[in-house]
């Protein structure tokens, strides 16, 4: 392998490192949501109070 060729590859495999390490700040949605909230309330049926 010449010279040439062996600091292109060199070029090629940090740039991809570089990309991979920076894809997850250019996703569209990076910061995670909460979790949506699922309780709900409850009343006490109609003609149970005291």
């Amino acid at each position: 392998m010449t010279r040439a060729k062996k600091i292109l590859t060199t070029i090629a495999l940090i740039l991809a490192a570089a990309a991979a390490s920076a894809s997850p700040a250019l996703a569209d949605n990076s910061m995670p949501t909460p979790a949506p909230d699922t309780t709900v309330p409850v009343a006490p049926p109609a003609g149970s109070a005291p």
